[in-house]
């Protein structure tokens, strides 16, 4: 077996100020905040106007997306996202750092990270520590939006790391993957509800795992160690050397098991795009697990 040279999934504040600083951003270099909370509380591109990492362009998530889909993060057409990142100055040869804004240290950006290389972009890294640390290390900000000179990126869809609703379900028989979910436990089991969801009862896909992604991360905001995630990925009896499924929501934090994984040296983890919102409107009732029941736990 031919061992394959990862590229770096994180890079450091220090890293990326001494970048900044040396006036390295640019064709080659592009920065990307993106940054999204729950419609009532923050406001991420209003953020992103008031303060950003100097040179970043902000990543709107609700317009790089499957508008046409009833679920809710569902990903773009190869055409509609090489014209997204085109206009903000990405070609093929661009190294990519993208950071979101969120107290965790990391949320939506694995997101972004894992939507570059499903469309072929093998020179993307997440911001260790986000914004949040960036601001605690004292590393400069602006409220200068970014104009970078559009760019043509050339977008080819890696279906071996994206699972649809029919290969889930094909899964459940085959047991060819093994399926590990991202949400809380309380999410996951169905004894806490689903947040701003209407007709969303919270559970899990039968047969699927729990590893709740904000054990991926330290109390500081950082990404855990390899050795530290081989150990969380052991003790829940996840095998990193056979195929894996990373679910949640809406395909978000799943990014968060692709990027742990990809940090222990396996970079094949796919990513179930409609996720449990998907899931829990078009699956089977005798696939669906939860303990919610009418309304409460």
């Amino acid at each position: 077996m031919v061992h394959q040279v990862l590229y770096r999934a994180l890079v450091s504040t220090k890293w990326l100020a001494e970048s900044v600083r040396a006036g390295k951003l640019g064709p080659g270099l592009r920065v990307l905040d993106a940054s999204w909370y729950p419609p009532g509380t923050r406001e991420a591109r209003k953020e992103y106007l008031e303060r950003h990492v100097p040179g970043a362009s902000f990543f709107d998530i609700e317009e790089c997306k499957d508008k046409s889909s009833p679920y809710e993060m569902m990903l773009p057409s190869e055409a509609g996202f090489a014209d997204y990142v085109g206009h903000l100055g990405i070609s093929n040869n661009t190294h990519v750092v993208v950071y979101d804004g969120d107290q965790l240290g990391s949320f939506y950006a694995p997101r972004i990270w894992w939507m570059f290389r499903v469309f072929g972009h093998r020179t993307v890294s997440v911001l260790n520590g986000g914004f949040r640390n960036w601001l605690n290390e004292g590393h400069p900000v602006t409220s200068e939006p970014s104009h970078p000179e559009p760019a043509v990126f050339k977008a080819t869809l890696d279906r071996s790391l994206l699972k649809t609703y029919e290969q889930v379900l094909e899964n459940l028989q085959s047991k060819r993957f093994q399926l590990v979910d991202s949400r809380s436990q309380g999410r996951y089991l169905g004894t806490e509800p689903e947040p701003d969801a209407i007709g969303l009862d919270p559970g899990h896909i039968r047969g699927s795992l729990n590893m709740p992604f904000m054990d991926f991360l330290t109390e500081d905001g950082f990404e855990k160690g390899p050795e530290m995630l081989r150990a969380m990925f052991e003790t829940k009896k996840v095998d990193l050397t056979k195929p894996l499924i990373a679910t949640c929501r809406k395909g978000v934090t799943a990014c968060h098991i692709a990027l742990a994984a990809y940090l222990c040296g396996k970079p094949d983890v796919a990513v179930y795009d409609g996720s449990w919102f998907e899931w829990f409107h078009r699956a089977p009732p005798e696939t669906r697990v939860s303990q919610w029941k009418d309304g409460k736990a």
